[in-house]
């Protein structure tokens, strides 16, 4: 018998044989790493990503603790999409086939409310739904949440992605202060630290996926010799690499309004990001970014500090950093939360001495490779793969993320996939949509209404 067996758990026997009939026999390594402390009732953090087996992972433990003859809400598991709640209260379904009675309720937006809330008032043990749907049961007190035992996160990165923080920060707000948190994502990043800070309590880490480090990160190295050259060696490796996701580092703001205005003019999604930008263009720009309506970010190191992007797949550095640190931070950014990055540098030989200093920091002889062919130029570049839809109203008009996500989901011609990052702002709103289902959503978003009131909606 393995240590990860799944017999050497303290279980329910039920549990355990309707594991054996489903095939299950050895945990996964998220599961192996958080079950044990789920099951001890501690707070648990734990990081993986999709597919890891994390469902049966916090499934388990809410169905191991559940008391089967107290009909009320003593679990809750928050979702950022219709998509994955249904797919997680299945999973609920067939780990607890051999329980008897065990009732599993999911409230998602762009369903009607009545019949939910008809459906509490019968009682459940577990509720699965997305932030917005719930907090709207709780703020009518059709979901009471006072003997709630297990409040569980699931995916709680693209939750926050998708604006969803104040829901949450409102949902939490009316849950027992003496309860277990359990936070699944893909990445760890700052607003993650934050949220498991206020909500979790000695919560214990279980991460499967490596932090960035050196070895996460492939670096190139390609000399030019003038700045025509340099240009034309960017397109190359953008057409090469074609990133979803890349910043280009520039040593000053005029170069990262000319790189910018040059690879608009051949094609390429692309946006200037420096110093000079007031705050609303700032923030617009790093939207659309953020949300992938825009694939390229081109910037100088002073406008690109704060930013926290975990899944970059690749750094430019147009010309080479003033010192080594710089050159360190700068690639730091790709190769995150277990993906693999990629850092291409140009450099010329007026640059040699830089280059010296940054390959004794690195401990390795830097030269320059072979470009790809100057052939690939004559390729489209592919356009970023969601598009970004301003709303004239946001939180001033109550305006919520679960209100924009109902509003395109409702029905079958948007699924929840298809809408990205979703940003509420004090007047305005921002949703990423699909580019596929862009005019069905502009179009949706037009002719229907939110909290009873049509606003403008324009494409940017």
């Amino acid at each position: 018998m393995t240590q990860t067996a799944f017999s050497n758990l303290n279980l329910r026997p039920e549990l355990l044989s309707n594991l054996t009939s489903l095939g299950y026999e050895s945990m996964t390594p998220i599961q192996a790493q958080s079950l044990p402390h789920i099951l001890e009732g501690k707070d648990v953090i734990a990081q993986s990503k999709t597919g890891s087996g994390k469902t049966a992972a916090f499934g388990l433990g809410l169905l191991h603790s559940v008391q089967i003859d107290s009909l009320q809400v003593q679990a809750l598991i928050l979702c950022p999409t219709r998509e994955l709640a249904d797919q997680v209260a299945k999973e609920l379904r067939r780990l607890a086939r051999a329980l008897a009675n065990i009732k599993v309720l999911t409230l998602c937006g762009g369903m009607p409310l009545r019949p939910q809330a008809a459906s509490l008032q019968y009682g459940a043990h577990i509720a699965v739904g997305t932030p917005g749907r719930i907090e709207d049961h709780v703020n009518r007190g059709t979901l009471k949440l006072d003997a709630l035992r297990i409040l569980v996160l699931d995916e709680a990165d693209r939750m926050l992605e998708m604006g969803f923080q104040s829901e949450l920060d409102a949902i939490v707000a009316h849950t027992p202060s003496k309860r277990q948190t359990l936070l699944f994502s893909a990445t760890f990043s700052n607003p993650i630290k934050a949220i498991a800070k206020r909500m979790m309590n000695a919560p214990v880490m279980a991460q499967i996926e490596s932090s960035h480090d050196n070895d996460s990160i492939e670096q190139h190295f390609y000399q030019v010799s003038h700045l025509e050259e340099r240009m034309t060696a960017l397109r190359l490796l953008l057409l090469q690499y074609n990133p979803e996701s890349a910043v280009i580092f520039c040593n000053t703001k005029r170069e990262t309004e000319d790189i910018a205005n040059a690879l608009i003019y051949s094609g390429f999604s692309a946006l200037a990001l420096n110093g000079d930008l007031e705050q609303r263009e700032r923030d617009q720009a790093m939207v659309r970014f953020t949300n992938k309506s825009i694939s390229i970010l081109v910037a100088t190191d002073v406008a690109a500090r704060g930013l926290d992007i975990d899944a970059l797949d690749a750094v430019i550095n147009f010309h080479i950093a003033h010192d080594p640190e710089t050159h360190v931070h700068r690639i730091g950014r790709t190769g995150r939360a277990g993906h693999k990055g990629m850092a291409c540098s140009l450099f010329s030989e007026k640059e040699s001495f830089k280059m010296t200093v940054l390959g004794d920091f690195l401990e390795r002889d830097i030269k320059g490779e072979a470009l790809p062919p100057i052939s690939i130029l004559k390729e489209t570049p592919t356009k970023a793969s969601m598009a970004t839809l301003q709303i004239s109203g946001g939180k001033k008009q109550k305006i919520r993320p679960g209100d924009i996500l109902g509003a395109l989901t409702a029905g079958n011609d948007i699924t929840g996939a298809q809408v990205g990052k979703i940003h509420t702002a004090d007047q305005w709103s921002y949703v990423a949509v699909s580019r596929d289902v862009v005019q069905v959503a502009l179009k949706k978003l037009e002719q229907g209404k939110l909290k009873g009131k049509t606003f403008r909606v324009r494409l940017i």
